[in-house]
Formats: C-alpha cells, structure tokens, sequence
C-alpha cells in the first residue's frame, strides 16, 4: 500500500451504518472505522474520481441524517490489519464466532463458525445477523436445502449446513462478497456442499425451490424482490427474513407477497428485527 489513502468523515446515526457500509464495499473502499455517530471510510485516492465521488454523494443522500463533514488525505496504512484487531470472537446462541486469526480455545459444546470476516456483510458482528441465527437455532435445518440471498460472508448458510442442512445456495452481488464467502466455506469445511454465485436472484433456476430460504438484506431489495423470494419456498418451507428496522415491520407484514406466508415467530435486538414464516 504505497499510495496515499482519502479519509471521508461521513456523519450519520448508527443504525444506518452497516447498511452504507455495504454499499461503499463495492466503491473500492479499503477500511471503515465506526462511531456512534459517524464513519470514516477510507479508499485509495486515485480511485475516487468525479464519477465515484457523485455516486458516493447519491448513496449518502439516502440515508437520513447522513453527510460528508471532512475529507483528509492520509500516508499509506494496512487498514484491514487495524480494522482484525478489533474483532473478537462472540457467542451467538449456540454459536460461537471465531475470527482466523484468533488463537482462543473454542468453549465445549458450541458450534463453531470460523469466518474471516474481510468486511463483507453479515459477519456476526451487527444484529440482525445474529437475530437470523438466532431465528437458525429453532428451525429444523436437518436435510434442507437452504437459499441465501445475499449471502454476504457465507455465515448463515454455513451455520444451516452444520445444523444439517444437505446445501446451501448462495448469491450476492458483491465481489468481495463473493469472494469471501468462497473462503469462509472451504474453512469450515463445508465446501462441497455450499455453492456460491456472484449475481442476484435471476440465476436461481426458475423451478427451484428450497425448504429454507435466507435473506438478510434491507427492506428496499427485499420488498424488491419479495415476489421471487417467496417463489423459492418449497411447500412447508421457511424463509428467515432480516436487514429490517422495527420500524419496517408493518411494511414487510402487509408486503402482497410476504403477507401470504404464514407468520411463524419474530425477533428483536436494540432497533432491529427477523422475522420466520412458513409458506402452507
């Protein structure tokens, strides 16, 4: 990393902010440091043009309260190696999240998701991935085939795969998504039964369905795409829906397709919620 680095200190409340976060990982953004009320984002700056800049500007104006305060040109650090040393191992549930870096012994008992978490979405680390393996551990995962869209750092279809699922499917629109939950699968060994597709929803064969389907996104895609998801749900099937505020529940309740599904059980942490449905 021998070039300089911009530093953009982008105001905003911190229930918005794995949201851009995911959205500034597909701009080439290297490094985020978090606040509680702002993020600085950090990308080489060469690659932030005019063009990059505007799009940037789009993308924050789509969050309320959000804004660029400052901009600063930094000498050249390794943001990823600051950013690993503050991600700790974490107990979800049963689950016990371990980084691959770290060297702690695993507690007796736990099911263990080794992750190298790269920034990709959904890494244990924000709540609504951890509502959604909340939702996995009272769901019946044995022989399922399982969706997960937007898949992100693979975490959530792993952890179905060790609750015996048969596969998993998984997509995402990200490279470095993508990318990362390739790695992820092949470090616990779940490889050969997890395949990973870098598109959307469209290169799921359109007589395919699965017992369970996961998507932890935001409310705007998943009200997009609503009408695909519930497609994908094999008769009796689950979908384990999250990315949501409370604030959108009514929205996603009264949605023309996920309001066909049957409300089986929801879930809270802090400002967020996860929904499980059965489709019958």
């Amino acid at each position: 990393m021998n070039q300089p680095y911009l530093e953009l200190k982008i105001v905003m409340p911190e229930k918005y902010q794995e949201f851009l976060i995911a959205e500034l990982n597909e701009l080439d953004f290297e490094g985020f440091e978090q606040d509680d009320y702002f993020i600085l984002a950090f990308i080489p700056a060469s690659r932030l043009d005019d063009t990059a800049r505007e799009h940037i500007e789009r993308i924050i104006s789509g969050f309320e309260g959000a804004w660029i305060e400052s901009e600063i040109i930094h000498q050249p650090r390794n943001w990823n190696k600051e950013w690993e040393g503050t991600i700790q191992p974490m107990d979800v549930g049963n689950f016990y999240i371990k980084p691959t870096w770290s060297m702690v012994q695993v507690p007796a008992g736990k099911v263990v998701l080794e992750i190298d978490p790269k920034m990709a979405f959904g890494t244990g680390y924000h709540e609504t991935t951890r509502l959604m393996l909340r939702m996995l551990e009272i769901t019946d995962c044995n022989n399922a085939h399982v969706l997960d869209a937007g898949t992100g750092s693979g975490i959530l279809a792993i952890a179905a795969l060790k609750l015996g699922a048969v596969s998993a499917t998984g997509f995402d629109i990200d490279e470095w998504s993508y990318q990362n939950a390739l790695e992820n699968a092949y470090l616990n060994k779940v490889d050969d039964r997890f395949r990973v597709m870098l598109g959307t929803i469209s290169m799921i064969a359109k007589e395919q369905t699965f017992e369970l389907v996961l998507a932890n996104i935001n409310r705007n895609i998943l009200l997009d795409i609503s009408r695909d998801i519930a497609a994908k749900i094999k008769e009796n099937g689950h979908l384990l829906l999250s990315g949501l505020m409370l604030d959108d529940r009514e929205t996603i309740l009264k949605d023309e397709h996920y309001s066909r599904l049957r409300l089986v059980e929801e879930m809270t942490e802090g400002e967020w919620i996860a929904f499980k449905f059965q489709k019958n």
